[in-house]
């Protein structure tokens, strides 16, 4: 793990030496600066982007599990404090000798998505930002294991966040609750589960343009769409950095890993069952 890590900063520091030294320091606006969580900000009235997001999870128990999602959003805010983005993604799954997974080498389109945002505190008005946010998506495969299904899941985010150093650093909170239904092609046989989860997160300003910090996430899944029983549990940690590349262009780049898990029945420290050993993401935004 550590030299993974060490690779993570090594990959931040080139990017910071890259990038111009003209960019002003504002203050932060939490829409972008995370990676696997939401800010409170959603962005000023009329504002349009565009945003690639990349997000790989690697490793199962046993065998070899490698799975990349390639998401292509647009995201408009028409009217101030609403957000809204819909979003087509690209899978290829490259799995081999995992225990309950079908062997496969693929590339395909997974399914799209339509995200809706509404802020109710704005940090400059009140002592926190809070956001509602609902995530709708359907898909053609089953996301972890990448065979032929009728998908629909519903994320549900309550994302709180607030300044602690004005202009410097901000801690985030996120309450999350999804419930999923799917329909294997080949079988007909219908699955329910659900997640519910926490996650924090803090980032501070190391020049005008980069804001580094670390993002941590609890999960605990269940069968059932109403929690019914629970399938396993997993705590993921790492770093996240944000660079703000131009003045319409920004990037986010972020590894996690499991650093605790335990799936039901199991005495295992990680639970390689119902999550991965390691997540990563890279973000990529502009505006238009």
């Amino acid at each position: 793990m550590a030299i993974r890590a060490s690779r993570f900063l090594a990959i931040t520091a080139c990017c910071a030496a890259l990038l111009p030294d003209g960019i002003r320091a504002e203050s932060i606006d939490t829409e972008h600066i995370f990676a696997f969580m939401i800010g409170s900000d959603v962005g000023d009235a009329g504002e349009r982007e565009f945003q690639s997001q990349t997000t790989a999870r690697l490793g199962k128990d046993g065998g070899r599990y490698r799975a990349v999602g390639q998401e292509l959003e647009l995201e408009f805010v028409p009217a101030k404090d609403v957000r809204i983005e819909l979003g087509s993604t690209f899978a290829a799954y490259d799995i081999n000798g995992v225990a309950g997974f079908d062997d496969r080498r693929q590339l395909t389109w997974q399914g799209a998505s339509v995200d809706f945002r509404y802020r109710f505190l704005n940090r400059e008005t009140a002592p926190f930002g809070f956001t509602f946010a609902i995530e709708h998506q359907l898909d053609k495969i089953d996301e972890t294991t990448g065979a032929a299904a009728w998908h629909y899941g519903t994320e549900i985010a309550l994302a709180f966040d607030r300044e602690i150093v004005p202009d410097t650093t901000v801690v985030a909170l996120n309450l999350l609750y999804q419930p999923e239904w799917t329909r294997f092609a080949a079988t007909g046989e219908a699955d329910q589960e659900s997640t519910i989860g926490a996650a924090v997160a803090l980032m501070t300003r190391l020049r005008p343009n980069i804001l580094f910090g670390g993002e941590a996430r609890y999960f605990r899944k269940y069968e059932g769409i109403g929690l019914v029983q629970f399938a396993g549990e997993a705590l993921f940690v790492g770093p996240t950095a944000y660079f703000q590349l131009s003045e319409s262009s920004r990037l986010t780049v972020a590894w996690s890993f499991q650093a605790w898990g335990r799936a039901a029945g199991s005495s295992a420290a990680l639970d390689l069952v119902n999550f991965e050993r390691q997540q990563a993401r890279v973000v990529f935004g502009f505006n238009f």
